[in-house]
């Protein structure tokens, strides 16, 4: 058996391998395909898993991969009968998996024609799309929370980082969701106490600690969440919604300043203006600068090599 055995890999290592190295060697061009022939196999069997893992078709391909391995290895040891059986199971189990994966097959499907070439290779959706999106769904929340008069609080985070604000609170790391923002601050309920903190698009934590502001200038009448929202206003860069817990007035602070009273369309305004454009009108205008001086940095080297050059022509 073992010599069968050594037989058996030795033709196959002549007849696949070997002819196979041959013909690189004498095409060379052949390897830039077979690079790109093999990133493509594992970037499709890294998508594939990804959509299937986590569901019922994950225990099925443990059964399909051993089901591969135990047939190369009965074809290896000579098996006949038993690679014979499983040779045809193999060659029905191409319809099998068509009838089995269908859900995850037609999702990927629909997610090749629907998305961007950006998200196959796990790069989710431009941030200034997806912070404009979170934006529309915070102001969502406000509003069905203003309607029923429940008070919230709403930190999002900017530049300036509040991870020592995050920490006091508890911890989440959830996408951003109306659904989820006002279960949160619905009464008597667990983390309805305190604010809420997204951070990197995320709601990062609830039921967050805030410093107050202590200014004799505010307002006597505004409540503890009002003073919250200005405190951290003040101390970072963040913006905050305030939900009224007694009008159901919906307010913003930022830089230290409280804008009471804003409508629907004049909340989702603030927010886009100050997190969407201004930050990502700055990082556009960041990175042509950083092109320009690249480039005048190529140029003034160039220049300078011209002018060494002109001096040695003179100086023969």
């Amino acid at each position: 058996m073992g010599n069968s055995i050594g037989i058996a890999w030795e033709k196959f290592y002549q007849e696949n391998i070997l002819n196979y190295f041959r013909s690189l060697n004498e095409n060379p061009f052949a390897l830039i395909t077979l690079i790109i022939d093999i990133t493509l196999v594992i970037f499709l069997f890294y998508y594939f898993f990804k959509i299937v893992k986590g569901s019922r078709a994950w225990q099925l391909i443990k059964g399909i991969i051993l089901l591969v391995i135990i047939t190369a290895l009965s074809s290896l040891l000579n098996l006949k009968i038993l690679n014979t059986i499983l040779t045809g199971i193999m060659n029905w189990g191409v319809i099998a998996i068509i009838v089995i994966f269908q859900p995850e097959l037609r999702r990927a499907l629909e997610q090749l024609g629907t998305n961007k070439i950006t998200r196959y290779f796990g790069i989710d959706k431009d941030i200034a799309t997806k912070t404009k999106e979170d934006i529309y769904k915070v102001v969502i929340a406000a509003e069905e929370l203003a309607k029923s008069k429940t008070g919230a609080l709403i930190v999002i985070e900017r530049d300036i980082n509040i991870q020592d604000i995050i920490a006091t609170g508890i911890s989440m790391d959830a996408e951003v969701s109306p659904q989820l923002l006002v279960n949160i601050f619905v009464p008597k309920t667990p983390l309805h106490d305190g604010a809420v903190v997204i951070s990197n698009n995320k709601i990062a934590a609830a039921a967050c600690v805030l410093p107050l502001a202590n200014d004799n200038d505010i307002a006597k009448e505004l409540g503890t969440r009002h003073r919250a929202a200005i405190g951290i206003s003040k101390e970072s860069d963040s913006i905050v919604v305030v939900v009224s817990e007694e009008t159901g007035k919906i307010s913003v602070a930022k830089d230290g300043t409280l804008i009471a009273d804003v409508r629907e369309d004049v909340l989702k305004k603030i927010l886009i203006s100050n997190i969407v454009t201004k930050r990502f009108t700055t990082i556009e205008k960041n990175k042509k600068s950083k092109i320009k001086n690249l480039k005048e940095r190529i140029l003034k080297k160039k220049n300078k090599e011209v002018n060494r050059e002109n001096k040695n022509e003179n100086k023969q």
